[in-house]
């Protein structure tokens, strides 16, 4: 990000002449590293599945020839992005470390340089083998990890997860964590990208008086998953009926539904109270203590794999990546 007259913006080849003024990344203890910069450099607001793509495809290329990969990006959609290449990476056996800065590299308090030279430490570490986010002094695993903050410098939180790593005086594994994954992931002999396609998903957030006939155009024509984020463990107001008959019919439909709760900690548990079981009944899946982020990009993942309906809803609820505690 540069400076312009109408507020920050990325510019093409200003990234490398910050990193050439950092002394640190020249430091003979700081791994060797390399600089691939995308064309166009976007502001993150604006990443979609082609930029994941393109971003597992630069992976792939380049797996063989690096021991570990730092993945500067945003902050505003940094979750998202951790979280879709968890899944479309599969089989990955190196780090693979998303980090970026609240504060742009070019202004004179950036956080940027510190989360650059933490995050290269880690990738070169080469002990957290998966994707991971670096922000401050926290190192979470990325379809773990949600937005905490738009201002303050303890920008990410993994709220239903230990973080992988503290970066304090000295970088501390939770070696448990790191296992856990390597423990219960699903595994390939090699890397495999599974490049994602583009998905007709929708997020409804449940709210008090929410009047459900207002969404049933959305999700009764030809929507392909619907994450729907409910209160509590999993409740939904019984006051109108519509929604258990909308779900019903988008799930004879094909659509997918997902349900996720609107509590940043916590698990959704269908059918634990009255309020939750009509959707049971209507065919939804619970996304268990998932991150919206993860369930949306999960669940782009499983339709890129053009997977029989049944196998996605059973998938959305298993474990692939450690972003779900079953």
């Amino acid at each position: 990000m540069v400076r312009t007259e109408h507020g920050f913006a990325p510019k093409s080849g200003a990234l490398i002449k910050e990193l050439n003024q950092i002394r640190d990344l020249k430091s003979h203890d700081m791994p060797e590293w390399d600089l691939m910069e995308f064309d166009p450099i976007l502001d993150s607001t604006n990443v979609r599945y082609e930029q994941w793509n393109s971003i597992a495809d630069a992976i792939a290329l380049n797996y063989d020839k690096y021991d570990g990969f730092v993945v500067l990006h945003g902050t505003d959609t940094l979750a998202y992005s951790a979280s879709a290449l968890s899944f479309m990476l599969e089989g990955l056996d190196k780090p693979v470390v998303f980090t970026g800065a609240q504060i742009p590299l070019c202004e004179l308090r950036s956080d940027g340089r510190d989360n650059i030279i933490t995050s290269l430490m880690i990738a070169a570490d080469g002990i957290i083998r998966e994707v991971s986010l670096c922000f401050g002094d926290a190192i979470l695993r990325g379809n773990r990890a949600i937005k905490y903050s738009a201002d303050g410098m303890v920008a990410f939180t993994s709220p239903n997860y230990s973080q992988l790593a503290d970066a304090g005086i000295n970088i501390e594994y939770n070696h448990a964590c790191i296992n856990d994954y390597v423990k219960n992931s699903l595994h390939y002999d090699f890397l495999n990208v599974v490049k994602l396609k583009e998905c007709r998903i929708a997020v409804i957030k449940v709210f008090p008086g929410i009047q459900f006939e207002i969404f049933e155009p959305i999700m009764c024509e030809a929507l392909d998953g619907l994450v729907l984020e409910t209160f509590g463990k999993g409740n939904i107001p019984d006051y109108d009926p519509a929604l258990s008959r909308i779900i019903s019919e988008a799930s004879r439909c094909g659509t997918t539904v997902v349900v996720c709760t609107q509590c940043p900690a916590g698990t959704v548990s269908l059918g634990a109270y009255e309020a939750g079981s009509a959707l049971v009944e209507a065919g939804a899946v619970s996304g268990g203590n998932m991150t919206t982020e993860a369930a949306i990009t999960k669940l782009t993942y499983l339709l890129s794999k053009d997977l029989a309906k049944d196998e996605i809803r059973s998938l959305m609820q298993t474990d692939l990546r450690g972003e779900l505690t079953t």
